[in-house]
């Protein structure tokens, strides 16, 4: 009889347990999901603050592009230097050494190897072609963007046609400059990865250093950079 009674005692609290299991997991998850949602607040607010104070960064690089159609990936590691609200300039070093200069709606590609240069006219539709230039902008996070977070780091999707932008990848930094790195995924399945190293910040940067100063002999084309 007392066998016949715990087996209907275990029988009437197998749902309850369930129940409450499922409840506590529930909470658990409302719990994580909360505190992903904070975390991604706080990462936004940071770095969106930091920017308010933020005349000139200067720095190093290094760039990964996963190319997918030719199923390689290219390094290239150099310089950059930006002085908000758009004024830009890369050096690129090594065997493919170019500079990149960004003035207002103007950019030139200056590649020193084939003593050619490109300009045009820059743009959001440009930023394609230029990925490094997004970070004079990311302190205008909330308005350019839709942000969620992805394993520690912030999402952001363009809200409006973004030169084939799919996506970008903030990882944050805990030092001065807030972004340690960021990828940019386009819709042709390609990905560029770019890591910031030894940033300074409203170091004085001149006008002049934003100005072309092509050599003599240079080639200048002036194609449509627009995708």
């Amino acid at each position: 009889m007392k066998k016949i009674i715990s087996k209907r005692l275990k029988s009437n609290l197998l749902p309850l347990i369930v129940w409450v299991f499922s409840l506590f997991t529930f909470h658990c998850s409302l719990f994580t999901v909360s505190i992903a949602a904070s975390s991604v607040e706080e990462d936004i607010a940071r770095i969106q603050k930091a920017y308010e104070n933020i005349k000139d960064i200067r720095g190093s690089f290094i760039q990964k592009s996963h190319i997918k159609d030719l199923k390689r990936i290219d390094t290239y590691k150099g310089q950059f230097f930006i002085k908000r609200p758009m004024k830009m300039r890369w050096e690129y070093k090594g065997e493919v050494a170019q500079e990149v200069l960004i003035n207002s709606d103007e950019i030139i590609i200056y590649q020193k190897k084939e003593r050619q240069a490109f300009r045009g006219k820059f743009g959001r539709n440009t930023y394609g072609r230029a990925p490094i230039a997004l970070l004079s902008g990311f302190g205008r996070i909330q308005e350019e963007f839709f942000v969620s977070g992805k394993n520690g780091s912030l999402l952001l999707k363009p809200k409006t046609s973004m030169g084939g932008i799919l996506s970008i990848e903030i990882e944050p930094s805990e030092g001065e400059f807030p972004i340690g790195s960021f990828t940019v995924n386009d819709s042709y399945s390609n990905r560029i990865e770019i890591t910031l190293k030894d940033v300074k910040i409203n170091t004085g940067l001149e006008d002049g250093l934003f100005e072309p100063s092509l050599p003599k002999g240079v080639t200048i084309y002036e194609p449509n950079l627009r995708d």
